[in-house]
């Protein structure tokens, strides 16, 4: 039974945590309407593979970063630099004209999204805090092989959601062109505020 559990609730934790729109969930949705789903699925499935490697390190090496909160301030500072270049960086894109269903371009989206999810240096800091609520909650077992199925389920809820948001994508491209056609402004601006938020949060 504490299997399941450990299952359910790295799956549920993962999912919540990435319904509001971040920088992958919304990388997924630009993908899909600016190449196809299959694209946009491959790299869904490769920003949930890195989320394996994060989740399994902030568990695993929970007590020396309790030890250590230098690292997890460097990781905290990397992933606010990465946020603001990403913000540039689509910002730039946007000024692109929308081709929608145009040309395709090709590239190794699950490559892509492994890539896009190793910049999202947040991630370990934020499973660390989780994992360290959970276990003072006694919820969470700090041992194997309840990490792992804790993981394990923390992959499926981040593929789940992603998958969903993918789909919704077709929505987004048939009912609200507005959203299709700015879709890089709106990625800029998310990126700049994610930036900013996280910043403040680092600075008190």
């Amino acid at each position: 039974m504490q299997y399941i559990s450990h299952l359910f609730l790295g799956f549920v934790m993962a999912f919540l945590s990435l319904v509001p729109p971040g920088m992958l969930n919304m990388t997924a949705v630009r993908t899909k309407i600016e190449k196809d789903k299959k694209s946009a699925l491959l790299f869904a499935l490769g920003a949930a593979i890195i989320v394996i490697p994060q989740a399994y390190i902030a568990l695993a090496f929970a007590k020396y970063f309790v030890k250590h909160p230098e690292v997890v301030d460097q990781l905290t500072i990397a992933g606010i630099i990465v946020l603001f270049v990403l913000s540039v960086v689509f910002f730039f894109q946007a000024r692109k004209k929308f081709k929608g269903e145009g040309k395709r371009r090709k590239g190794n989206f699950l490559v892509i999204g492994m890539l896009m999810s190793m910049m999202n240096m947040l991630a370990i800091p934020f499973y660390l805090v989780l994992s360290s609520v959970l276990e003072k909650k006694g919820m969470l077992i700090m041992s194997q092989p309840y990490i792992s199925i804790f993981v394990v389920g923390v992959f499926l809820g981040a593929l789940s959601l992603f998958v969903l948001y993918v789909y919704f994508a077709a929505i987004i491209e048939k009912k609200a062109q507005f959203i299709a056609r700015n879709i890089n402004y709106i990625l800029s601006i998310l990126f700049l505020v994610l930036g900013i938020m996280t910043l403040i949060k680092y600075l008190k």
